[in-house]
Formats: C-alpha cells, sequence, structure tokens
C-alpha cells in the first residue's frame, strides 16, 4: 500500500498523463502542490486541481502554482481567476495569485484588473496590480 511519501515522490517525477491524473485524486494538498510543480502535469489536470480545497494557506499556495504553471492554458487560467475572485469576495487574500495571474499573457489585462475591485483587494494589492498590468496596457 503505497504511503504519502510514495505519492509525494510520483506527483515530482511521474511523467504519464494518465498517472498524473489518478494522483490528482488522492487527498492530499502536498501531492495537488507537487503535481502543480510537475511540468508533465497536463492541463486537463490543472484544471481539475483549480477546484481542489483543503485549507486557505494550502488552496492559495495551490492556486499561486497553477497560475504560474508554464502548461496552464487559458481555461486553467481561467478557473483559478474565477477561484481568486471567490475568495476574495469572501474577504481571503490570494494575492500572491492575483499577481501570478497579472503576469499571464493568456488573460486579458482588464479580467486580471477586475481583482482590484473586489472586497478583499487591499489598496497596496490594486497598487502592485497597476503595476504589473501597466506594461500591458
Amino acid at each position: 500500500m503505497p504511503t504519502p511519501t510514495d505519492y509525494l515522490a510520483l506527483a515530482h517525477k511521474e511523467k504519464d498523463g494518465s498517472a498524473l491524473q489518478r494522483l490528482a485524486q488522492c487527498p492530499y494538498p502536498f501531492v495537488w502542490q507537487a503535481l502543480a510543480t510537475n511540468p508533465h502535469t497536463p492541463s486537463a489536470v490543472l484544471f481539475d486541481l483549480s477546484a481542489a480545497r483543503d485549507s486557505v494557506w494550502n488552496d492559495n499556495r495551490l492556486l499561486r502554482l497553477l497560475a504560474e504553471h508554464p502548461s496552464a492554458d487559458s481555461f486553467v487560467l481561467r478557473a483559478v481567476l474565477d477561484a481568486v475572485a471567490a475568495k476574495l469576495e469572501e474577504g481571503e487574500r490570494p494575492y500572491a495569485v492575483v499577481l501570478a495571474l497579472a503576469g499571464r499573457l493568456e488573460l486579458e489585462a482588464e479580467e486580471v484588473a477586475r481583482l482590484g475591485t473586489l472586497r478583499g483587494a487591499s489598496a497596496r494589492l490594486r497598487r502592485l496590480l497597476v503595476l504589473r498590468l501597466s506594461p500591458r496596457t
């Protein structure tokens, strides 16, 4: 029977998409995060992980890793954007995710800028968001 350590090792080194899909179903947030750093993780798995939830800290870290993943396509990034918008509306502060999304050219600058208008956005986040998005506008 595999241990959590075995799952973590596989999540880091596995290259097979179907094996990575199966790993995404395990209940360990550290495995989800490892999958989000594995360059071989397909976008379909990344998309599924955008809905994974555990705790505020783990969720925000996972969303940031997904936003930074080189294989994250526009579907994955929009799923992350929607998840972050919901968190901001709830008063959470996933600011690192917002700033990571600001650097993704697959998203329109206006889509990301809208996050700065939501309830949980601080003045500092809005200022940093403007700075990150200004080269794109």
